[in-house]
C-alpha cells in the first residue's frame, strides 16, 4: 500500500476487498443502467486502531505526509491530506461518522481499471478527537517529518500507550462503504461492517486464499478489479465468504437503505 508498510495487513486485505466491491457495483451499473458510472467514493472507518495498534498508527501517520491523489471528471488532482470532511452513515452497528480525504491506492486503480472519471477515498476513526489530532498533525508538523519512517516510529512509540488505553474503550469495529453515481441519476452502494477488524481481516484473507486454490486467479500481478486478479464469476462467492460474521453486508442497493445524508465541509471540491 503506497510502498509504506507491507505488514499492514489490516489495510491491504480490506482495501482489496473494497475494490472488489467497487468493481461489482460498476459491472452491475453498466449491465443494468442506461447511464455510465460517473463518481465513485470510498469511505473507510475503524474504531480506534481496530486492535492493530502500532502498525495502523504508523501507516496513518505516514499517509499524512502524502498529498491525496483523487480524480475529478477525468482530471488527476492533488489535495491536502485529512481535508474535505464528509459525514457518512455506515448504517446498523456503526452509525454516522466523519471521514477525511486520504491517499489510498484504490483511487488510482478504480479510475484507470474501472474507467470511472471521478474517484476519491476517505478514512475516519473514533473517538472523534483522534480525527482532530490527525488534522492538527497535518497542519502543524513539517511534511518532511511525516515522511521520515524513523521519526514517525518515534511518534508512534510516544502515542502508543495512550492509543492502546483508548482502544480498550473504543473497540475495534470496522466499516467500508462504496458509493457509485451514474450519469442517468442511478445511485448504488456497497457496505461492509464488522465488530472486530482482526476477525474480518482473517475472513477476507482466507476468502482470497480459497479463490486462489479454486483457480479463480491468473498467474502474475493484477489489480483486484481486473478479471485476472479475481474472475468476475468468482467475485460473489469471495464477497460472501469474506462477509461471514458481519454486522451488515449490502451489495448494489440504493442509498436510502442506509438512510445516509452526507455533508461535505472544506474546500468545496466535489469528490
Amino acid at each position: 500500500m503506497s510502498g509504506l508498510l507491507p505488514s499492514a495487513l489490516e489495510f491491504d486485505s480490506h482495501m482489496i476487498f473494497l475494490t472488489v466491491m467497487a468493481a461489482e457495483l460498476v459491472r452491475a451499473a453498466r449491465s443494468e443502467s442506461k447511464g455510465e458510472p460517473e463518481r465513485l467514493r470510498f469511505s473507510y472507518y475503524t474504531a480506534g486502531t481496530g486492535g492493530a495498534g502500532p502498525t495502523i498508527l504508523a501507516t496513518s501517520f505516514l499517509l499524512l505526509g502524502e498529498e491525496v491523489v483523487a480524480y475529478s471528471k477525468g482530471e488527476k488532482i492533488k489535495v491536502k491530506p485529512y481535508s474535505g470532511m464528509r459525514n457518512i452513515d455506515f448504517g446498523k452497528g456503526i452509525g454516522k461518522k466523519d471521514v477525511y480525504l486520504l491517499n489510498l491506492p484504490e483511487v488510482r486503480s478504480a479510475h484507470e481499471i474501472l474507467g470511472v472519471p471521478t474517484v476519491s477515498a476517505r478514512f475516519g476513526t473514533a473517538p472523534f478527537y483522534w480525527n482532530w489530532g490527525m488534522v492538527a498533525m497535518t497542519n502543524l508538523l513539517p511534511v518532511e517529518l511525516l515522511r521520515d519512517r524513523s521519526k514517525v516510529q518515534k511518534l508512534v512509540e510516544l502515542f502508543d500507550p495512550v492509543v492502546r488505553a483508548v482502544d480498550e474503550i473504543a473497540g475495534e469495529r470496522v466499516s467500508m462503504r462504496v458509493d457509485l453515481e451514474c450519469s442517468d441519476g442511478r445511485q448504488t452502494l456497497a457496505l461492509f461492517s464488522h465488530r472486530q477488524l482482526s476477525v474480518s481481516v482473517g475472513a477476507a484473507t482466507a476468502a482470497f486464499a480459497i479463490a486462489i486454490l479454486e483457480g479463480s486467479t491468473q498467474p502474475g500481478v493484477w489489480f483486484p478489479e481486473e478479471p485476472e486478479g479475481i474472475a468476475i464469476e468468482a467475485r460473489e462467492a469471495l464477497l460472501e465468504r469474506a462477509a461471514e460474521g458481519t454486522i451488515s453486508f449490502i451489495m448494489n442497493k440504493p442509498p436510502w437503505m442506509v438512510e445516509t445524508d452526507p455533508k461535505e465541509l472544506g474546500l468545496g471540491i466535489y469528490l
